[in-house]
């Protein structure tokens, strides 16, 4: 069964990630998909390898779109 994590921010050599009980992960950059950016959603595949979850980013951000659309009404 695979993970998900969000990437939160860049620090350094790292990407702090977060899962959805909001534990924080330090992964290097280096290890992270291409083009993976600030709050894209990442996949952790049962062998340990990151996949970008662009379907699941797109979600979120429409998600995080509405809610910002909402309390400006």
């Amino acid at each position: 069964m695979s993970k998900r994590i969000v990437i939160d921010r860049f620090e350094g050599t790292f990407a702090i990630c977060e899962d959805k009980e909001q534990k924080l992960f330090a992964i290097e950059i280096a290890e992270l998909p291409q083009g993976a950016k600030e709050g894209h959603v990442l996949e952790i595949k049962d062998d340990g390898t990151l996949v970008l979850d662009q379907t699941e980013t797109d979600l979120r951000r429409a998600k995080n779109a509405k809610l910002q659309k909402d309390l400006w009404k």
